[in-house]
C-alpha cells in the first residue's frame, strides 16, 4: 500500500475520531451521556426483572452469601483493574505514554459507560477521547489507543477461550452441539491466535495491512504484556461469576469460564449492551433449573452496574476538575 494510501486511512480514523470527540466535547451532550447511561442500565436491568416482586428479589440475593458477593466484587475490581493497564500500554504503543493515574481514569469512565451502553468501540472511545485530546494526543494517536485495547480484548477471550475448551470441552460440545475432537480443534485454534501474534511481534517489522487496513506491531515485550494482561482481565470476570454461581449451585470454575466465553462472544458479535439476556441464557443451559436469579443479580451489580455508578460520578467530578 502506498504512503499516500495509509496518510487516507489514516485521516479517516483521524475524522471518525475528532467528530465523535467535537461532539462529546460540548457541555450539554456529556451530562445526557453520563444520564442515559445511566437510564438504559437502569431499564435493562428492570426488564430482566420485572417478573420478579421485591420479595422475591431480596430473598434471591439474600441467599448468597456476603462473603460470596465481596469476592464476586473483588473480581470484578481486578478485572477493571486489567482493563486500565490496557490503556496504559496501549498509550505506550502509540507513543504517547501518560502517568498510570491519567489513564486509568480515562479506561475506567469510559468502559464503565462503554459495558452498559453497548457498542464499546464508539460509546468508550469517544469518552476516550474527551481526556486524550485534552492531554496532548491527536485523533490518530486516540485510534491507535482504542486498536491497541480492542486487540487486547480479541487475544485476551481468544486464549482463555483456548484453555477453557481443553479443560471444559463438554459446555462446548453441549451448547454448540461440536464433537469432542472439534471442540479441541477449535481450542487449539483460539490458543494459536495469541501465539501467531506474539510470533509476529517477535520477527515482523513491516506494518501487517489486513484488507487495506495498516497496523504497526507492537515490541514483543509489549505483546507478550497484552497477551496476558488481556487472559488476566478474562479470568478476573469469569471468577466473579463464578463465585456468584458458586453460591447457589456445584459448579467448577473451568466450567463457568467456558460458558462465559461462550456468551461473551456472542455479546461481541450482537452489541447486546451488556449481554443482557446472553449471560442469563447460557447460564441457564450451564445450571438448568436452577434458582439463579440472585446469583446473576449480584454479577450484574458488582460488574456492571456499581462500575456504571463510580464511572458516572468519575465523569462528572473529572469534568469539574479538568474544567478549572
Amino acid at each position: 500500500m502506498s504512503s499516500w494510501q495509509e496518510r487516507e486511512r489514516s485521516s479517516n480514523w483521524g475524522d471518525l475520531w475528532r467528530r465523535l470527540g467535537g461532539l462529546f466535547q460540548t457541555r450539554a451532550f456529556h451530562v445526557v451521556f453520563a444520564l442515559a447511561a445511566v437510564a438504559l442500565g437502569t431499564f435493562l436491568i428492570y426488564r430482566s426483572l420485572s417478573r420478579y416482586s421485591l420479595n422475591e428479589l431480596a430473598s434471591a440475593v439474600a441467599a448468597v452469601p456476603p462473603w460470596r458477593v465481596a469476592a464476586s466484587a473483588a473480581c470484578a475490581a481486578a478485572s477493571y483493574l486489567c482493563l486500565t493497564l490496557f490503556d496504559y500500554l496501549g498509550l505506550r504503543y502509540a507513543g504517547k505514554p501518560l502517568p498510570y493515574p491519567k489513564a486509568a481514569l480515562a479506561s475506567f469512565v469510559s468502559l464503565s459507560l462503554g459495558h452498559t451502553i453497548g457498542l464499546a468501540a464508539l460509546s468508550s472511545g469517544a469518552v476516550r477521547y474527551r481526556y486524550y485530546s485534552r492531554w496532548g494526543l491527536d485523533a490518530g494517536d486516540v485510534a491507535k489507543v482504542i486498536v491497541f485495547c480492542g486487540m487486547s480484548v480479541g487475544l485476551g477471550l481468544s486464549g482463555l477461550a483456548g484453555i477453557a475448551l481443553f479443560l471444559a470441552p463438554g459446555v462446548a460440545q453441549e451448547m454448540a452441539g461440536l464433537s469432542r475432537g472439534s471442540t479441541y480443534g477449535l481450542a487449539l485454534a483460539c490458543l494459536a491466535f495469541p501465539v501467531a501474534y506474539v510470533a509476529l511481534a517477535a520477527f515482523w517489522r513491516a506494518p501487517l495491512v489486513v484488507r487495506g487496513w495498516s497496523m504497526e506491531m507492537p515490541g514483543v515485550k509489549l505483546a507478550l504484556a497484552q497477551v496476558a494482561v488481556g487472559i488476566t482481565n478474562f479470568v478476573c470476570v469469569a471468577a466473579c461469576l463464578h463465585n456468584a454461581l458458586a453460591s447457589v449451585a456445584q459448579v467448577d470454575f473451568a466450567s463457568v469460564t467456558a460458558a462465559y466465553v461462550v456468551a461473551n462472544v456472542a455479546t461481541l458479535v450482537t452489541h447486546v449492551p451488556g449481554g443482557l439476556g446472553v449471560i442469563e441464557t447460557v447460564v441457564q443451559h450451564l445450571l438448568p433449573g436452577g434458582d439463579l436469579v440472585g446469583p446473576l443479580l449480584v454479577f450484574r451489580f458488582t460488574y456492571f452496574l456499581a462500575p456504571l455508578a463510580l464511572g458516572t460520578l468519575g465523569l462528572i467530578a473529572s469534568e469539574a476538575l479538568l474544567r478549572r
